[in-house]
């Protein structure tokens, strides 16, 4: 196929000129991460670039639409999806192209300083393009706009570039987090289906072996999960949750302490009595009395 790097109808680019770049190296707070340069590239067919000595800056690529593809060090191969975002790391041999039958339109950005390999290193091993919620791929492009109209305005302002620079390190820090919250959106996903099962049968002795059974995790990550979540362990926070409902019992129904006992699993009032008391720091007789509302 035909291979072009740049030309792209409706595209956009700037590239900062030498004197800038020279002048950002001497500055003790721009020098730590600027761009040196960015642009959009839309339905980019044909689209290629080959370094086979890599390139001294960082480089980014947010596909917007379409899709690519990326080599690095002619070993490992990415597909880039519509709504991705990937990077490639500096001084690293590398290829990346549109594809062949849907082009992609990619927003990029290239990144040097004295910060940026140390920030990236902070987020782990990379593992390949980054899918991103429509959310998350708003945000990015308002980061980029602000950095891209600044640099076509206002380049030649050090209170500009320092401000680009901070934002550039906002998105990096804002990027290197979605992993993260996925993960912990993932862990959420657990507790809640685990305390959605015993919100539905209180009135039953649920074991943290059925708990396991039902979530199917192990024993000690689901005790970890809860912990981490809750502060609690898995059958301590069900215990909790009988408590709860006892007292919503109390306070709505004229049952007595033991049919309350029974309707939470707890055969025996005198044990149900006292764990009501250690959870909730009064009898069940005292909770009841007191004023509420």
């Amino acid at each position: 196929m035909l291979k072009k790097a740049d030309g792209f109808n409706s595209e956009k680019i700037i590239v900062l000129p030498h004197y800038q770049l020279n002048e950002i190296v001497d500055h003790p707070i721009i020098s730590q991460l600027y761009i040196t340069d960015i642009g959009y590239y839309p339905r980019a067919t044909n689209h290629f670039r080959e370094r086979p000595d890599g390139c001294d800056s960082y480089i980014f690529i947010y596909c917007a639409s379409g899709q690519g593809w990326i080599e690095i060090d002619k070993q490992e191969r990415f597909s880039v999806m519509e709504q991705s975002f990937a990077f490639i790391p500096a001084d690293t041999p590398h290829a990346y192209g549109a594809d062949e039958n849907n082009p992609w339109s990619i927003y990029w950005f290239h990144l040097k300083g004295s910060q940026v390999a140390e920030l990236m290193e902070s987020y782990g091993p990379y593992d390949g393009p980054l899918q991103l919620a429509l959310s998350d791929a708003e945000k990015i492009l308002e980061l980029f706009h602000q950095c891209y109209d600044l640099l076509s305005s206002k380049a030649y302002s050090a209170a500009h570039q320092i401000h680009i620079s901070h934002t550039m390190r906002y998105m990096l820090s804002f990027i290197g987090l979605i992993p993260r919250r996925k993960q912990e959106e993932k862990t959420l996903a657990y507790i809640e289906q685990a305390i959605l099962y015993m919100q539905e049968r209180l009135e039953m002795n649920l074991t943290l072996e059925s708990l396991v059974a039902y979530t199917n995790i192990s024993k000690q990550h689901l005790n970890h999960l809860f912990k981490q979540a809750t502060g609690s362990a898995p059958i301590d926070y069900y215990l909790r949750l009988k408590m709860q409902r006892a007292c919503q019992l109390l306070d709505l129904t004229d049952k007595s302490i033991k049919e309350i006992s029974l309707s939470v699993g707890l055969s025996d009032p005198y044990y149900f009595s006292r764990l009501f008391k250690k959870i909730i720091g009064a009898s069940p007789s005292e909770y009841r009395s007191k004023l509420k509302g």
